[in-house]
């Protein structure tokens, strides 16, 4: 009776030992379906930041580029008066630089 006991332990300890590795299967089966779940949606997050982070950008370069056009004109704007007043100071001095250079090139020093 003794080794039938021994027998029917080892059985059961082999049975155990069959249960216990299919749990670990099973924890190890579910702990990859978790990393596997926590990968796609760590993927799926950066698309979306992605996606966000670019049309921001393409907004801003549509905004600055469509400024440019204003910011163009504007500066050819400034330009101009800025060229006309100064024509208009050279206009209102010329004939006091024109006297005055006469003077100098016409007096003689001894």
């Amino acid at each position: 009776m003794d080794s039938s006991r021994r027998q029917s332990g080892i059985q059961q300890l082999l049975a155990a030992e069959q249960e216990a590795q299919q749990i670990v299967n099973a924890a190890r089966a579910a702990k990859s379906a978790r990393l596997r779940q926590a990968k796609e949606e760590a993927e799926r997050e950066i698309a979306e930041y992605r996606a966000q982070m670019e049309a921001e950008f393409q907004r801003k370069v549509a905004e600055s580029s469509g400024d440019s056009g204003a910011n163009v004109k504007r500066l050819e704007e400034e330009t101009a008066a800025k060229i006309e007043q100064l024509n208009q100071q050279a206009a209102s001095i010329s004939p006091e630089v024109i006297q005055m250079l006469l003077r100098h090139v016409t007096t003689v020093k001894n």
